[in-house]
């Protein structure tokens, strides 16, 4: 059984950026499975012990590739990762508070156990231009990414969570 599955989804890189740095911190830690939203569904939540959810928000909304993974997956395994500890990081233009709610929602949907707040990284993209942009994740923020995912990776491999 993996350790930790994370999962994000990213169209301009920031939401990558942010998954790659806890992956890589976390993979010192435990056994780690990453994952694009497209590529993940029920059968990796299933073999995994706990999760990070790393996505975009998108029109004060957890963006749709994002969405759509939470919802071929959500039935499928309804009732059978209940306690499972996760976490999540949202990378935002403005806000992010919204995609984290969304997010927590679906998780107390599944019975899932949150381990510590989310991760918002506001990039502070407010134009056409800014938003469509391919974009680059600061220095600090990827810091705290790298410190979330090799918690949570350390605490699901101990058996703390």
């Amino acid at each position: 059984m993996t350790d930790l599955l994370i999962v994000y989804h990213s169209k301009t890189g920031g939401s990558r950026q942010m998954a790659q740095a806890a992956f890589e911190a976390a993979h010192g830690e435990a056994e780690v499975v990453l994952k694009t939203a497209a590529e993940a569904g029920p059968d990796d939540l299933l073999a995994a012990k706990g999760y990070l959810f790393c996505a975009p928000e998108n029109l004060a909304a957890i963006a749709g590739v994002m969405k759509d993974f939470y919802d071929r997956s959500y039935y499928p395994v309804l009732g059978r990762i209940e306690g499972r500890p996760y976490a999540q990081m949202v990378c935002a233009g403005s806000d992010g508070e919204n995609c984290a709610r969304q997010t927590a929602r679906i998780a107390q949907g599944w019975r899932l156990r949150p381990v510590q707040e989310p991760v918002i990284v506001n990039l502070k993209a407010q134009t056409p231009e800014e938003i469509l942009a391919e974009k680059t994740v600061p220095e600090d923020a990827l810091a705290r990414c790298r410190e979330l995912g090799a918690a949570l990776a350390a605490g699901i491999a101990m058996g703390a969570f």
